[in-house]
């Protein structure tokens, strides 16, 4: 299985190589058979329109255009062209974009040649001042099932280098975009490149409460499904932003291979499964046999709340279980709590402007301890 850029003309080979050997550490599996064949020289990647958890109105089509030029002129990817996109999505009657199932997946291979879809979310948008975006973004394998072959966040403010006099301050909401989306390019790019590193979690950051069961043996792959958690903050699709926050992180250990959650969401809408207030056993068996996963994580948002002001924090507080498959117990169980300000005392120097950075750096964390 591969990615879908190629990034020297000269060199088609030795991408495929590279592309191959990436999926190959982030399914922790050998896989049959790779998504760009040697002869591929530029493999294509169909860029999804944008899903919305903002809950609010946002200019989804202008940013997925300015993604899209970023993948083409920042990374050399040839992306889908979009009368054959609509036409796919057409006659696949594709209205849900916030991933793929693996029917759509083999089908977007077969019908458009499409060898990785490209989901991006749109989490928030502020364009009072200070200016704020986030954003998260995942390329997925066209493979039977698909398997996610990169993925991160970015969120930002246009006061998160103010720099001397205020001259770094970032009053234009179109240069926040293209530094946000810029970022997400650079991301992919070392991935395919083989630069990415693992990034590293602060200690303010750890969870304040953490059960571990001697069940969950470090080092030992597994198949990891993260349904999305309950969401009990003021905040609309909390628990869905949760949810990808642990995908993300999860997802850069070689120990995990994590599924898709347009999987998940398939086999949760076939099963008819209604989660009102926590995961019972019963449909824990149904999803452990469905999903064929080792591991399923689930959890509460309590609040997940936005600094809309200078002078504020974000704050951000979950809960998160992990329950494995063989035993049906719980091996995993934290609770976390953090502010934006948590540990900054001088001049706003190390604080976080939106609650997206806020819960990465904090589900960073719980995925460290979790992949001890």
């Amino acid at each position: 299985m591969s990615l879908l850029t190629s990034f020297s003309t000269k060199a088609p080979f030795f991408c495929a190589a590279l592309l191959f050997g990436i999926c190959l550490a982030l399914s922790g599996q050998a896989v049959a058979t790779p998504v760009l064949e040697a002869n591929s020289a530029q493999p294509l990647v169909a860029v999804l329109p944008f899903e919305n958890l903002s809950g609010a109105p946002a200019p989804l089509r202008q940013l997925r255009e300015e993604m899209i030029k970023a993948l083409r002129n920042q990374c050399g990817i040839a992306v889908l062209e979009e009368k054959a996109l609509e036409d796919f999505m057409a006659a696949h009657r594709v209205r849900y974009v916030g991933g793929i199932d693996s029917e759509l997946a083999v089908a977007f291979r077969q019908e458009t040649g499409a060898q990785s879809v490209l989901i991006t979310s749109f989490e928030f948008q502020d364009e009072r001042v200070p200016l704020k975006i986030c954003l998260t973004s995942r390329l997925v394998s066209t493979a039977n099932p698909p398997i996610i072959l990169w993925m991160d966040s970015v969120g930002l403010s246009g006061d998160d280098s103010p720099g001397l006099l205020g001259l770094g301050l970032i009053h234009d909401p179109a240069a926040l975009r293209g530094k946000a989306l810029a970022r997400l390019a650079s991301s992919l790019l070392e991935t395919l490149e083989g630069r990415a590193v693992l990034p590293g979690s602060a200690g303010k950051f750890r969870p304040r409460i953490v059960f571990r069961s001697p069940v969950l043996a470090p080092g030992q792959p597994y198949v990891l499904a993260v349904l999305p958690f309950f969401n009990r903050s003021d905040r609309k699709n909390g628990g869905d932003l949760m949810a990808l926050q642990f995908i993300k992180e999860l997802a850069r250990y070689e120990a995990f291979q994590l599924v898709e959650p347009g999987v998940i969401r398939q086999v949760l809408l076939r099963a008819r499964i209604i989660m009102d207030d926590g995961l019972s056993l019963s449909d824990a068996a149904v999803l452990f046999s469905e999903l064929r996963a080792d591991l399923i994580l689930s959890g509460k948002v309590l609040d997940y709340q936005e600094s809309l002001a200078f002078s504020g924090s974000p704050v951000v507080d979950f809960s998160a279980l992990l329950f494995e498959a063989k035993s049906r117990e719980i091996v995993w169980a934290s609770d976390s709590h953090n502010e934006g300000a948590d540990g900054v005392y001088f001049y706003d120097w190390g604080k976080i402007s939106t609650a997206s950075d806020l819960a990465s750096r904090m589900v960073r964390s719980v995925g460290s301890l979790i992949a001890q």
